[in-house]
């Protein structure tokens, strides 16, 4: 016999299981990180974003202070915007400490110093404005806005809108970065499912091909039980058959003729003799020998199967079960009685008695119903009683039960075990009544 599949199956499982979670764990931890990274970098982004805002917006108020510095015509004094500047100048300085945080894309030395440098000459040139201011040179102190403060603070603008693009910039490439490491997960996705989806054929074709040998063996297996069964049936009903009729021949004729010459003897001893009494009493013994013998070899292979049929030879049976086995029956026949093939009658007769020998068996009851159906192309034998009952899956084990499964399937027919409403057992046999099956 081949070597069972299931070690390498449970092996195949074993590998398609880890295989699986650990895949699914790389794959969570991927996306993990993806999302971790997106979260963290749009926050950067927007936080950048932010402080780049909050610079522009400071040199845009610077703007609008200087060109009202210039358009005042000299009704208010340079001083006064002494304060507005102050508060200007620390925000753009924490703002411009914090964008260093936060920034996604680090600056080039060359842009860091150029923007140090930028905004120390502007404060540089607003001090000196401031400077000329309170030492009374207006009209220098507004030059001086007019010629270097208001072009110093439109390069500062021009630099941090170029830093407002790059981060925008930094935000699409990022983005697309993060949809480049989907694109490869989802690939490797797509080839892990496809080298799943193989594996998973591989090892079903392998489970079905194995699945298809086993039962190729059991078939075989089944044929070889089904032919052994048939041969043991055949070999048992012959050798009853032989049986019974060496015990109706020999034996029987032996009795008879024993009997016979009682008869004769007696007639010859004289009427009042003790011997006449005694050849009586033996002659008695004799038929009484001849009448077991003669109802033994009907038990194991009825005759009346062959001489006057199916019906008939179970009704014979049926007064015989009381004696035998100390049931009353209760025997019901409808339908037209049909001719049944003679291998057929036997197996239907067999099963009739194993079921009312498990009656008296195990049902603890004295009474059961036997019904006999013929029906078109269908004949059916009921035997039914009220007892304890039948454990069907341990009865399923019993050489019985199987013998008269073994039976109904030779005849192409169907055993059920059926426990009715009422309680106890029923046993229902269905065969065909044309069934031509022979031994």
């Amino acid at each position: 016999m081949s070597r069972s599949p299931t070690s390498a199956l449970l092996l195949g499982l074993v590998i398609t299981l880890a295989t699986v979670v650990a895949y699914s764990w790389y794959i969570s931890n991927e996306i993990a990180g993806l999302r971790r990274l997106q979260t963290e970098l749009a926050d950067r982004n927007r936080r950048d974003s932010l402080q780049l805002l909050r610079i522009q917006n400071d040199l845009n108020q610077l703007a609008l202070g200087m060109r009202d510095m210039l358009d005042t015509d000299g009704r208010y004094a340079l001083n006064a915007w002494s304060a507005q500047f102050d508060r200007i100048r620390r925000d753009l300085d924490d703002a411009f400490a914090r964008e260093q945080e936060v920034a996604v894309v680090r600056q080039s030395p060359e842009q860091t110093q150029y923007l140090a440098a930028s905004m120390e000459q502007f404060w540089s040139a607003v001090d000196r404005m401031f400077e000329l201011a309170r030492s009374g040179k207006e009209n220098q102190a507004r030059e001086q806005v007019r010629v270097s403060l208001q072009a110093r603070q439109a390069a500062l603008s021009t630099a941090v809108a170029r830093l407002l693009v790059q981060n925008n910039e930094s935000e699409r490439a990022t983005t697309q970065q993060v949809q480049d490491i989907y694109s490869v997960v989802q690939t490797r996705v797509y080839w892990f499912l496809a080298a799943t989806l193989v594996a998973i054929a591989v090892t079903g074709l392998y489970l079905i091909r194995s699945n298809r040998a086993t039962f190729v063996h059991l078939a075989a297996l089944s044929d070889e039980r089904r032919h052994l069964t048939q041969t043991l049936i055949t070999t048992r009903e012959s050798t009853l058959r032989e049986i019974a009729r060496e015990l109706h021949d020999e034996f029987g004729q032996l009795l008879t003729a024993i009997g016979s010459m009682l008869r004769r003897i007696e007639r010859k001893a004289p009427e009042d003799s003790a011997l006449r009494g005694d050849l009586r009493e033996v002659g008695e013994v004799a038929q009484t020998a001849l009448d077991n013998v003669r109802g033994l070899s009907q038990s194991l292979h009825p005759s009346l199967l062959e001489e006057l049929g199916l019906d008939s030879a179970i009704e014979w049976y049926l007064s015989t079960v009381e004696r035998q086995l100390g049931l009353h029956v209760d025997y019901e026949r409808s339908g037209a009685p049909v001719s049944v093939d003679q291998t057929a009658a036997i197996h239907v007769y067999r099963v009739l008695q194993e079921a009312l020998s498990n009656v008296a068996r195990h049902s603890g009851e004295t009474r059961a119903w036997v019904r006999l159906r013929h029906e078109p192309g269908t004949l059916q034998l009921e035997i039914e009683d009220h007892g304890k009952g039948i454990d069907t899956h341990v009865a399923s084990r019993g050489l019985g039960l199987v013998a008269m499964r073994e039976r109904a399937a030779l005849m192409d027919g169907a055993l059920q075990v059926l426990r009715p409403d009422t309680g106890g057992t029923l046993v229902r046999l269905t065969v065909p009544s044309a069934n031509n099956t022979s031994l």
